[in-house]
């Protein structure tokens, strides 16, 4: 793995989380989308559960990547984990990924097949990293079945066009960049059926009412930690925010595992048994 690569100091704790998760015996899902697309996730359940966790990866990840990280701690905590595949990724259908916009859609659709089996009324979280956690963020903007009960989001980025704005910046040193994003909303729009204006966590913070514990690493080179800042300022409901030090693109969970994890147990904690 390359040196400058986020992941670069954790790749043996990403690889061995990774196999933990593929050695695990999980449900096949599937449901179809409001386009009509074929999507999958693998439902993990625990022996004495005590809340469900609906895990929603980043861009063009996969139901076992990145996310797998955190997912042995939330099952030994008593979590039934659904492990989607987004749209474009792992074993779903489609060919354009939309940064959110169609994306939390499907999450929706998840979040109605998980309440409809959840007979023993679990409290139900949705966990989501980077693209995903936007995603959960947008999907926060709608009407929440009540046994949702808050959302987790690592790494999130506030809007598709400030993420294309600082990445022009950062990565390749364009500073006028409009003519750059003028561009590539018209492929989006054209081409994927969106708008670049459309993936933005604005709208949805102000609307939602669920708790969301927010994480983003300080030396984050991918979304940058203004970002979770944005978002954290945004969100209007009960809100905790995490900055972790020196941690790098989704790396939180592996640069400072016992206070991630005390955050995340807190909140389970706090919010399981609240009425919404």
């Amino acid at each position: 793995m390359k040196i400058n690569h986020p992941r670069f100091e954790y790749e043996d704790e990403y690889e061995a989380a990774k196999a933990w998760c593929e050695s695990q015996k999980m449900k096949d899902w599937y449901i179809r989308s409001f386009d009509g697309l074929k999507l999958h996730a693998s439902y993990f359940p625990a022996e004495n559960p005590r809340r469900t966790v609906l895990m929603c990866h980043g861009y063009k990840g996969t139901r076992f990547g990145s996310i797998a990280g955190i997912a042995r701690f939330l099952h030994e905590q008593g979590s039934n984990l659904l492990f989607i595949d987004q749209r474009c990724c792992g074993e779903s259908e489609g060919r354009f990924i939309t940064f959110g916009v169609k994306e939390h859609i499907d999450v929706l659709e998840w979040l109605r097949r998980l309440d409809m089996k959840n007979e023993e009324g679990l409290p139900i979280y949705l966990y989501g990293q980077s693209m995903g956690a936007v995603t959960v963020m947008m999907a926060a903007g709608h009407r929440f079945p009540g046994s949702v009960k808050g959302l987790i989001v690592d790494a999130g980025f506030h809007s598709m066009e400030n993420q294309m704005r600082d990445m022009a910046r950062e990565w390749f040193h364009i500073h006028h960049s409009n003519f750059f994003l003028f561009r590539m909303d018209f492929f989006c729009r054209v081409i994927s059926g969106f708008r670049m204006k459309d993936s933005d966590t604005t709208e949805a913070l102000g609307k939602n009412d669920r708790p969301i514990l927010f994480f983003h690493g300080s030396k984050d080179t991918y979304v940058l930690p203004e970002n979770s800042i944005r978002n954290y300022e945004l969100c209007t409901a009960p809100k905790e925010l995490t900055i972790i030090p020196d941690a790098r693109h989704l790396c939180c969970a592996y640069a400072a595992p016992r206070v991630y994890r005390e955050k995340v147990r807190h909140f389970f904690e706090k919010y399981d048994n609240i009425t919404v």
